[in-house]
């Protein structure tokens, strides 16, 4: 079954790329800046417009991640990586980008700062139990199956 987003670009915003995939298999969508030259100054933490608004099918979520070039090449990462945009969510799409390098980076427009994945969820009725079932695991956490 084929799957459908649909984008709209802003007025502001009437010339950039839809998100578009670098190679047949990938599984991220790059998305660019919309905004002219963005300076972030090291540790900075900036919100960056696309000029895109989205709409994502019910039981479908958006996830924005980091693009590993920039990680890699500058330090730019997503500190909420990875961010879920929720399918009732109609506003413009905006990417949460931090500087965690040394140098000041600055992101032109048109410039790709991020990707999406975009994944089906399931929405569970959630219940309180008095009791949970037992495993062999337990309550062994935080690297407690590789210490044997």
């Amino acid at each position: 079954m084929s799957m459908e987003v649909r984008f709209s670009r802003l007025p502001s915003n009437p010339d950039l790329p839809l998100p578009g995939r670098a190679t047949e298999h990938a599984a991220g969508y790059d998305i660019r800046s919309a905004e002219e030259a963005v300076t972030l100054e090291p540790g900075e933490i900036r919100l960056v417009g696309t000029g895109l608004t989205m709409e994502l099918p019910v039981g479908v979520e958006c996830q924005v991640r980091p693009r590993s070039g920039l990680a890699l090449k500058h330090g730019i990462t997503l500190p909420n990586s990875p961010g879920t945009i929720d399918p009732d969510y109609r506003g413009e799409l905006r990417v949460i980008m931090q500087n965690t390098g040394s140098e000041p980076v600055t992101i032109e427009r048109g410039e790709r700062i991020a990707q999406l994945v975009f994944a089906r969820f399931e929405t569970p009725e959630v219940l309180l139990a008095e009791e949970l079932s037992q495993t062999t695991r337990g309550d062994g956490g935080f690297g407690s199956t590789g210490t044997e």
